[in-house]
Order: C-alpha cells, then structure tokens, then sequence
C-alpha cells in the first residue's frame, strides 16, 4: 500500500490545532520531495508500505519535559544515583575508546559519557515510535510542518544511503535516535563512522554514537580542558535581571558586583578558565542556585536548547567525575526524587491497593492518579499527582498496617468438602484445553505449541509447567494426598493471609482458597497458541474480598493474584504464590537476586540478617534449611541449577517480600508428604508478608503478578 493511497482524500482533525493538512496532498508531496533527493518513487513506496498517520504525536509538540518539568524534578529524574553509578560503570568498561575520541575531539569523557546517560540512559532506551510514521506525520500536521519535512528527507536519504536499517526503526516522537539521540539532519551533518566499518550507525554502533556525539560538540565550539562553568554566590539585593545565558560580562565585571565561588572565595580568572567572559544562570530565581557559565556551556546547550536539558549533562558529568553535585539548595520545601525514590513511593502505592502496575521508577498517569488520592486523604489541598519527597516520605511514615483478622466464612466446612467441578467454558471450545486426571488430582490440563501445563480444580493449584523440550518445572510431591489435605507442591495459593499472621488458631493455615474446589471463568486461546485461563474460589461470605487468578501459559508461564476490597471497611491482608520448583539437587542450587536484602529468619525466632551473596541450601550459618522473609525483595530472582543445567527466571510486580524455603532433611522426615524428597525441590515464592502487608481501601484492587521464563544456562 503506498503512502499517497493511504492518505489520500482523508483530512484529519487534530483538536487544538487551527489548521490540518490535507494527507492526500501532502502524501504526493512528500514522494515529489523524496525525488527531489535522487530517492526513487520505488523505494519511497517500498520505505511507506506499512505508514499510516499517528496524530498522538501532535500534543507533545507542546509538552516537552524540558519546559513542563520543575528543573528540581527534571534534575533529580536525570541526574540520580543510578545514572551516575552506570555511567561511571560505562566510563570504566568504554575507557579505552573514550580516551581514543576525546583525544581525537578534544571533549572530555565523561561529557560524551553524559549525553549518552540523558538522551537513552545509555543505551537502554532509544524510543518507540516508528521514525518514519512520526516524522510523516508531523511533515503533514501541526507546526512546524517545514522542520520536520526537512527531518523526514534527511531520514530517507540516510537509509536509501545505507547508513540506517529501517525495519524496526524507533525514536522519539519528534524523530531524535539511537545511543545520543541524533535528529536525522543533524545525523547527516555530523555522524562519524567511529568503528571503521565504513557506515554511521549509532544506533547499533556504541564507538559511532560516543564518536558522533564528541564530533557534534567540537562542531559547536567545545574548548578542550575548560569547564563548562562553575557555581558561584550571589550577594544579597542581586539584581536578577543581569542574568540569562547570553547577558556575558568578564569575570572581573562579575566579582566587581559581588560575586564570588559557591564557597565565598574571590573569582579567580585562570583557576576558572581561558575563556574570561562568563554568563550567570539562576535558573530557579535569586534564591536558587547560580552558576556562571562559558562557551562549552553553549556548546552543551546546543544539542538541544533547553536550560534545564543542558544542566543535566553538565551536572552529570561533574558527578561522573567525583563531583558532589550543586551545593545550593533548589528553593522548595518538596525537592525532586531519582529512580530508587520513586519505585519506592510505587512499591507503597502498590501496598495500599492502587492498581498502577509495576514498581519501574517511570511515573505515568497512573501513578500520578493514585498519589493524588493519597495527598487527598491526607488532607492536602494541593493534591496534584506530583511525585516529590513530600509524599514519599508521608507514605513512608505513615503506620504499617496490620493483617486483619479473619473470621472463617460461613459455610466453608461444606465448600472444603464439595467435590464439584464448576465450569463456565466448554472444553471443546478452546483447543489445547481439556480436563482430566493428573498425578491423582483432577486437573485442567492444557497444551499449546511452546509448553504445556496443569491445574488443579482443588485449590486452583498450578501443578505443572514443562516448556516445549524441556523438564517440568514445578515439583509435585510423589506423596501428596488427596483433598480435603493441602496438596503438597506446584504452587499452592495462599489468601488472604501467609502462614497464620495475624490470624487465630481457629482458621487453617495459609488461607481459605487452597482446600476449595475453584471455578473455571473463561479460557482463551490468543493468535500464538497461548492459552490464557481466568479462575477464582468460590464467594465466601462475611469475607470483604474477592479473589481472581489469571494464567497465560505459552512460552512464559504468568499468573496473576487479583485482590478486590468489595466492602465498605479497609482490609488489610498477606498472601503468597508457594512455588515448589523441581531441582536436581536443593544443595547444589543457587538463587540470585537477594544479594544485600533483609530477610527475617524463622529458624531463628524471626530475627533479621543481610543476605551476602547469592542464597543455596550451603550456607554456613544455618546449612541445609531455610525458613527465610526477605523484605523490600527487588521483584526479579535467578534460580540455577547446574545438575538440569538450567536457569529459572523468576520476575515478580505487586510482590514485596521473597520467601525462600526448605524443610530440610530433619525438618523434612516429619512430614510424611515429603520425607526423603527434601533434595528435590526449593521453595522461591511471590508474597507479601510479614511487615510487607497490603492494605486495601474500599473498591481497592492489588495485582501480584509472577512469571517464570526457563534459559539453558
């Protein structure tokens, strides 16, 4: 399909903008202009067979964080301790190219280094939208029409060059790409060819990309062995008005009225640089920091015109140097919070119920929604979503919850011992799923190109998992006995408490659901043969919540714990996914992922320790068992095991707590359902237990979501 016919005759409104360019028109304009760069009609319709218009771009014409941002927010996000660490960790690992390109540019590495860290987080993140289909549509709607016309030609040319891949092609929404996040005409300007293979690649290429970027700097008027600037004191009464970027006096003008460094000493002209002619910078008013700034200042601020940007890679590079950092304070009472702080601040959202997916650090609408209800409750009248120190330390500080204390729910005796399978799907209907017998239980039992599983209708347990070609991943007890007693093994669903926290001696451990028939609610299978089931326990009355699970089995196993408040009080509960994994031998495996963690010791009357290295059944202080909560757990956990030569990757999201168990071999010939078993299996479970309790408010809704990907190893 060419891009005129898709276009053709279709004129798009986009609300807020005045005017929107006829697409047909402007289709056959662009293909005019592509052969105006010797770009055949032929190629231009092979580059625009799959284009179709993205107006979504349209808005963030106006939105750019750069200008939306407070500079306090935009530089904690940009230049916190997980950038600084990696890009220190990047200058280490790259140094001996780095030190080849400084010395052929003149720019210093952590510089390069920086701009790398801001524009992709080095490498890490390069943008998702399609180049060509957002530079087509920005060429053909909006402002700036002429600007991007001209950006979507210099993209054309350098794939019709063969510089650029264009299948899966991605960047910004406004056309910038790869490592540092080149725009395509500054790309055909500046790009260098830094690995010698005779193309300019920076997406692909790391030495093209450090390359380009030194390349770009020196073209803009880098000065070798100067600073960008330096931070300084303002007197008292300053008259602000003399500040800006490009008000530049000499320095000694500036010590004449008052200024000195940050630390009260005289402005001294060599000590600061060649250049003696300096701009000030407030960029948060008088009583922020200020800074005085030279021309490789500029020279940063023109990779992309934006104070706040060009802070960012200034400051960064100072840090990666063994910099501590601006010493003035930003004049707020609620200063911004870097990647560790805000996946924080959602791990305790996650905790009082708000459904905002995972803890990554990115702040989305639904964590803004979610801190607004939070700032409601505490009585704050600027309730505006902002993610800032301020509430992450409210939330922080605010009591832990306590599980409550269920009472058992009317009639459970009688569902314990109902032996009813209970069906909303035909059987027939969905292929690859079926039910039957399986080691003894009555199961669901499904089957799709990329592994295959089963299910017990008792407890809604996951009984097993075997990835196409491979060993079963969950250890079901050779041993286990039938219902009404737990099944031993698989991954037994523990809710709406773990063990018996908080609970008396008159409910049976580990919850209600694991000892009732549960429901199938529908089953589906997706266009990849993957099969997806949604199951819930029975309603339990004077409960207050509602549980549902999901499962996708394909070539991941994911299942999901979907917890709803439905009454009228907060409730507060603990849970757990006691998974059983089947091993070659426990004492020969090991775990990653917990290094560094606190974790509470059952063994040893709960009292806490830190983990130190990777967890197995070999360590000396308490070898061969383990009876272990860690807190605060990171969510993504490595089991391997050298005997089935295998890795079982383990991600968890809405799970705070890592419990990491095995009865061991005395604690095992107690129990009849294990015995000499012990060597067989480990215990890595999703939870959130001990202090990690969750706390729903009314129509609250928690998701705890594991997924277990096996990797030869």
């Amino acid at each position: 399909m060419r891009v005129a016919a898709i276009l053709a005759g279709i004129t798009l409104a986009a609300p807020g903008f005045a005017a929107t360019t006829d697409f047909g028109t402007c289709g056959t304009s662009l293909k005019n202009a592509a052969a105006a760069q010797s770009i055949s009609a032929e190629r231009f319709d092979q580059l625009f067979a799959d284009i179709t218009p993205d107006l979504s771009v349209l808005p963030l014409l106006n939105a750019q964080p750069e200008f939306t941002t407070p500079l306090w927010d935009y530089l904690a996000a940009l230049v916190d301790s997980q950038r600084i660490n990696d890009g220190r960790n990047r200058l280490a690992q790259h140094r001996a190219l780095l030190e080849q390109v400084s010395a052929q540019y003149g720019v210093d590495p952590a510089t390069i280094v920086a701009v790398w860290g801001v524009e992709s987080d080095y490498g890490r993140v390069f943008g998702k939208r399609p180049l060509l289909q957002s530079l087509a549509t920005l060429s053909c709607n909006g402002r700036r029409q002429p600007f991007f016309k001209g950006e979507l030609l210099a993209l054309l040319k350098l794939i019709d060059k063969g510089d650029l891949n264009p299948a899966g092609l991605t960047g910004s929404w406004a056309g910038a790409f790869g490592h540092t996040q080149f725009m395509p005409s500054t790309y055909a300007r500046i790009a260098v060819d830094g690995d010698g293979d005779g193309r300019r690649d920076l997406v692909a290429s790391i030495p093209d990309a450090l390359a380009s970027t030194a390349n770009y700097l020196k073209q803009s008027g880098w000065r070798t062995g100067q600073p960008w600037g330096v931070e300084v004191r303002i007197p008292a009464g300053f008259n602000a008005a003399l500040a800006g970027r490009t008000q530049r006096k000499p320095l000694a003008d500036w010590r004449t009225l008052g200024i000195t460094l940050v630390d009260g000493t005289p402005l001294q002209v060599p000590a600061i640089a060649d250049d003696a002619n300096a701009a000030l910078l407030l960029p948060a008013g008088a009583k922020g920091p200020a800074l005085l700034v030279f021309r490789n200042y500029d020279a940063i601020y023109s990779y992309n015109a934006a104070e706040s940007y060009a802070l960012a890679i200034a400051t960064l590079a100072d840090r990666l140097r063994g910099g501590n950092g601006l010493a003035a304070a930003w004049p707020t009472d609620d200063p911004g919070i870097g990647r560790d702080e805000r996946r924080e601040l959602q791990t305790l959202l996650l905790a009082r119920g708000h459904d905002i997916g995972s803890a990554d650090g990115m702040v989305g609408n639904a964590t803004r929604r979610a801190i607004q209800v939070e700032q409601q409750r505490l009585g704050w009248k600027d309730a505006d979503g902002r993610a800032g120190t301020r509430i992450l330390q409210a939330l922080r500080d605010a009591r832990p919850a306590e599980p409550t204390a269920f009472r058992l729910p009317a009639g459970y005796q009688q569902l314990v011992q109902s032996p009813i399978v209970r069906s909303n799907v035909s059987m027939k209907d969905v292929q690859g799923l079926s039910t039957g017998d399986f080691n003894g239980f009555t199961a669901w039992k499904v089957e799709t190109p990329f592994s295959t599983a089963a299910i017990s209708v008792f407890g809604g347990q996951l009984l097993s998992f075997i990835p196409k070609g491979g060993q079963e991943v969950m250890w079901l007890s050779p041993t286990a006995k039938q219902p009404p007693t737990p099944i031993r093994g698989g991954a037994p669903v523990c809710w709406p408490y773990f063990s018996r926290q908080g609970q008396g001696n008159d409910v049976p451990a580990h919850g209600f659901v694991r000892t009732v028939a549960w429901q199938l609610r529908d089953a589906k299978r997706e266009a990849d043969g993957s099969i997806v089931l949604t199951l819930a326990p029975p309603p339990m009355e004077n409960l207050g919540l509602r549980l549902q699970m999901l499962l996708r089995i394909g070539r991941t196993l994911e299942q999901e714990l979907i917890t709803e408040n439905t009454g009228s009080q907060a409730t507060s509960f603990t849970q757990a996914l006691h998974n059983y994994f089947n091993v070659s031998d426990a004492l020969k495996v090991d775990v990653t992922g917990l290094d560094g963690l606190t974790y509470l010791d059952k063994l040893d009357n709960g009292n806490t320790h830190v983990q130190k290295g990777d967890w197995n059944l070999r360590d000396p202080r308490d070898p061969g068992r383990s009876d272990r909560l860690y807190i605060q757990a990171g969510g993504h956990y490595v089991l391997r095991d050298p005997g089935f030569k295998r890795a079982i990757d383990i991600t968890t999201t809405g799970s705070r707590t890592a419990v990491l168990w095995n009865a061991g071999e005395a604690g095992a010939a107690k129990m009849d359902d294990i015995g000499a078993a012990w060597r067989n299996y480990v215990c890595v479970e999703a939870a959130n237990a001990g202090p990690d309790v969750i706390e729903l408010a009314p129509g609250g809704r928690h998701t705890l979501k594991q997924v277990f990907e096996v990797k030869p190893l």
